[in-house]
């Protein structure tokens, strides 16, 4: 992966913690299975999530993702990722759970 930059931690609806690293975009990556979140600052300074979703590697480009136009639209500004397991349950488990808290704009399920 790149440098990284900072880390954010995320509140699951069931109360679980993730702690993702925050990227600035345009970001590439190798080969690994993660958690991501496209996101942007609001006027508080708060992290608000764009989109939030799952990958068995976080190298795929991101420019061709089916939201990539709502991505762009609500103008996120880094890709935060928390390197995660192999075992797609487990990152669906996270992504279900953060879903869940924050309801992203451009996550339609």
């Amino acid at each position: 992966m790149t440098a990284q930059v900072s880390t954010v931690e995320w509140t699951g609806k069931s109360g679980r913690k993730y702690t993702y690293w925050v990227y600035p975009l345009p970001v590439n990556f190798t080969s690994v299975p993660g958690n991501y979140i496209f996101a942007k600052r609001n006027e508080r300074g708060q992290w608000v999530p764009v989109y939030i979703g799952e990958t068995g590697d976080l190298s795929e480009r991101f420019e061709n993702h089916h939201a990539m136009h709502c991505i762009r639209k609500n103008n996120a500004t880094h890709l935060l990722v928390h390197k995660s397991s192999s075992e797609r349950s487990k990152r669906l488990n996270e992504e279900t759970d953060l879903l869940q808290n924050y309801s992203p704009s451009c996550n339609k399920q």
